[in-house]
């Protein structure tokens, strides 16, 4: 076993139906931009009906036809915030506490130590965290519950030195499942990441189950200047 193989994004993704939400943090092959991606999928006519809006400093969610929203509670947040040059990456509202614990000088672990997995047993959901830093360096983090009747939260943090050509890849589920879905097991996932950011996006969307999926978020960062390229791509547009 090689424990430090590197997969493709394009191999994981088709070979999953439902990995549910999925963050990637990593850097480009000539380590000059950190990189970062978030998707959204879904079963329910509630989950599905969403598209990534864009904001002056990251996404949110919206409903894409407010008529159908029914519960917003876990589908409705900001995915994505910047805060000064780092960027925060989430699939749920602890955005918003991570960017106000660093706003306070706290850690993001200080930050997810208030939280706890998403509150729709049995499945207990797991809340996924990504930190990007200004010199491409990244933080992973996954809170799961430690029992089937989610009594208890494990709660684990990677953190990661910048390498060329080398992503991480945290998703919520193992594989899809009926009645309950597995949730992630072990560490964040070793991928390729590549130099073209437009490729980037063509493998993640293209690879993405065509029944579940619903949007999907990707951006390029120049660790020098601080300048970005981004996209956003909605199902439903």
């Amino acid at each position: 076993m090689n424990v430090y193989e590197i997969g493709s994004m394009e191999e994981k993704l088709s070979s999953n139906r439902y990995p549910g939400r999925g963050i990637v943090l990593g850097l480009t092959p000539d380590g000059k931009q950190s990189v970062a991606a978030y998707f959204i999928m879904g079963r329910s006519v509630n989950s599905r009906n969403r598209v990534f809006a864009m904001e002056p400093d990251g996404i949110r969610t919206e409903a894409y036809d407010p008529g159908k929203m029914e519960d917003p509670s876990l589908i409705i947040y900001h995915p994505v915030r910047q805060l000064g040059r780092a960027l925060i990456v989430t699939n749920g509202d602890q955005t918003d506490t991570i960017r106000e614990f660093l706003e306070k000088g706290k850690t993001m672990e200080e930050a997810l130590r208030t939280r706890k997995f998403e509150h729709d047993g049995p499945n207990w959901t797991p809340r996924i965290s990504g930190l990007l830093s200004p010199d491409g360096s990244y933080k992973m983090s996954i809170l799961k519950a430690s029992d089937p009747e989610g009594k208890g939260c494990n709660r684990y943090t990677y953190d990661y030195d910048p390498i060329p050509g080398l992503g991480h890849f945290l998703h919520t589920y193992v594989c899809d499942g009926n009645p309950v879905i597995p949730t992630f097991l072990g560490e964040p996932e070793r991928v390729a990441i590549p130099q073209d950011m437009d490729l980037f996006v063509e493998t993640l969307w293209n690879n993405l189950n065509e029944d579940n999926k619903i949007s999907l978020f990707v951006r390029y960062t120049d660790l020098t200047t601080g300048e970005y390229r981004q996209k956003v791509i909605n199902r439903y547009e």
